[in-house]
């Protein structure tokens, strides 16, 4: 015996004034919407990869925590105890969570004028507007948090600016050890370049043009995106505050701490939080966006600013 599962819901783009009351009044169809109009994603929760609960409006957490116990092991001879060692353990902080969230009024003669639409653009900017400013506000703790520099002038590691594509694998690599050295006791390692857009363009156009990637990568001349190259993951985002770019260890430089509202009417997609409110009383829907979340960065020293590369 086979079973037919129903299709998927769609929302058409021709639908009917009735057709979008109705999308208004569905927390799953306002969701189905959202994921595709939605073209941007949290850079936040890239690089702070960690995902933590934040209970009663906050998170406790522990940084710069090592990976090793106080003391060595030591030769256990037949019959004896163990020696006993106490476990190391990091600086408490705690977090608190901010609500970040807007209201986007949409009439029934918008509605009725200019069709489902109206509806996508309200959708739209309030899950990119939420998007920046959340990544705007992580990005700044992460820029805040990471002090730890090295440079690839004289002076510092000395392979040069990054004004070829040799200078840059060069510079990348020496600083990915340097860092990983440095910073051995607690086994990072660092994986993903972060980089501002006018920065990746350049970096990106020397590696690609360079000849450094492989043939059968030929989408990175057409895409104009840097493949995972030397075991790294190149990245960028407008939102992004630094001045120079900064090597990261994703797994460990922290996470994003969400708080769960449970609050009626409400539908959610990659972070963003959405739901219309019928306003009778003037004809109308309110829609929201919100986002209950604040970044925490564990591991300080899980990123690295590379200076001096004339980017």
């Amino acid at each position: 015996m086979s079973y037919i599962y129903p299709a998927a819901p769609t929302v058409a783009a021709d639908m009917t004034t009735v057709e979008i009351h109705h999308l208004l009044k569905t927390p799953t169809m306002i969701r189905k919407r959202l994921q595709e109009i939605l073209a941007h994603k949290f850079i936040a929760d890239y690089l702070l990869a960690g995902r933590y609960a934040a209970v009663g409006g906050g998170i406790f957490y522990e940084t710069g925590e090592e990976i090793f116990p106080a003391d060595s092991p030591e030769a256990v001879g037949p019959g004896a105890e163990y020696p006993k060692t106490a476990m190391t353990a990091g600086e408490l902080a705690a977090a608190k969570v901010t609500k970040w969230g807007q209201d986007s009024p949409v009439s029934d003669e918008a509605i009725s004028r200019l069709g489902i639409d109206v509806v996508n653009r309200a959708l739209r900017k309030l899950a990119n507007g939420n998007i920046r400013h959340v990544d705007s506000v992580a990005l700044a703790v992460i820029a805040s948090k990471v002090t730890q520099t090295l440079s690839v002038g004289a002076g510092g590691l000395n392979t040069g600016a990054w004004t070829t594509d040799d200078a840059i694998v060069e510079g990348i690599l020496a600083v990915k050890a340097q860092a990983e050295e440095d910073n051995e006791g607690e086994d990072f390692s660092y994986d993903t370049v972060v980089l501002k857009p006018t920065q990746f363009a350049k970096v990106a156009g020397k590696i690609i043009t360079g000849g450094l990637v492989p043939r059968e990568q030929q989408n990175a001349i057409v895409s104009g995106v840097i493949p995972d190259y030397m075991g790294l993951t190149w990245t960028t985002s407008t939102h992004t505050p630094f001045t120079n770019p900064i090597l990261v260890d994703r797994e460990q430089l922290g996470g994003m701490a969400d708080e769960n509202i449970e609050s009626p009417g409400y539908t959610g997609l990659d972070g963003v939080q959405v739901k219309s409110i019928r306003k009778d009383d003037t004809d109308s829907y309110l829609l929201r966006g919100r986002r209950v979340t604040v970044p925490v960065v564990l591991e300080p020293r899980a990123g690295v600013v590379i200076t001096d590369t004339g980017l």
